[in-house]
């Protein structure tokens, strides 16, 4: 394929088309790299909310004042989330990406304190756990990119903070989110994490396709939609009281 470049909503549209229908992480890793020069102009195009979507939702929940929280951005691409983590107040933001060509237009803006190279369900998070006062994983929660076996490796996050998480509710994308709300629960019942918010959205991003879009609205003017999740971790404390707690009994 020729080198992206930035172009017309038909043109972006086969572009993300192009970008979802690639099942190998290696070569949607590889498209990545020579999409990001126009990977901000693509989204703007198709009108993509989550990035602010997520902030919004983690601002409102986050205690203590933005600058003193130590955020990461998971599969941060070219830095959308931290621009809208900016606007906020919150300054110490690292990120993580597993395409080099996204981490290279992530550094330019100077938003992050801290970007590594990290292919999340490859390799683990190069940080401790217990290390950010919140995570975020926003626009990468399908598949051929980040796998729901890689949920718990967001144990970076400290007892009582944050995890909040995007995906797509289109119906190319429902498998996908069948197993991600299925990876939640399971942690959610180990006690691990406390569900705080499941917050679905009308208007995610303009649809690629006619398929995704509800019947009778055309995908010219009609949006897919999408999920915030928001997630605390538990304390040790608290764990331990919910995997000591009497469990409802199995059913027939």
């Amino acid at each position: 394929m020729a080198q992206e470049e930035g172009g017309s909503l038909p043109e972006v549209r086969a572009r993300v088309r192009a970008a979802h229908g690639i099942p190998d992480l290696a070569q949607n890793l590889h498209f990545y790299d020579r999409w990001a020069p126009d990977y901000e102009q693509d989204v703007a195009t198709l009108q993509y909310h989550a990035p602010r979507l997520a902030v919004d939702c983690l601002t409102q929940a986050l205690p203590g004042p933005p600058h003193s929280a130590l955020i990461l951005d998971v599969a941060c691409g070219t830095g959308l989330v931290a621009a809208e983590l900016r606007a906020p107040g919150f300054l110490q933001l690292h990120g993580v990406d597993g395409s080099p060509g996204m981490l290279e237009q992530a550094r330019a803006p100077s938003l992050y304190q801290r970007l590594s190279l990290c292919t999340l369900g490859q390799e683990p998070l190069p940080s401790p756990e217990g290390t950010f006062n919140a995570v975020l994983i926003v626009g990468a929660l399908s598949d051929s990119q980040v796998p729901c076996n890689a949920i718990p490796e967001l144990r970076v996050t400290k007892p009582g903070g944050l995890v909040c998480l995007t995906t797509r509710t289109n119906s190319s994308n429902l498998q996908y989110k069948e197993a991600l709300e299925a990876t939640l629960d399971r942690m959610e019942q180990a006690g691990t994490w406390e569900g705080l918010v499941a917050w679905p959205v009308d208007r995610w991003e303009l649809a690629t396709s006619e398929l995704e879009v509800v019947s009778g609205i055309s995908a010219k003017d009609g949006f897919i939609s999408g999920i915030v999740y928001l997630y605390r971790k538990r304390k040790a404390t608290q764990v331990e009281e919910v995997r000591s707690s009497p469990q409802p009994p199995a059913g027939p």
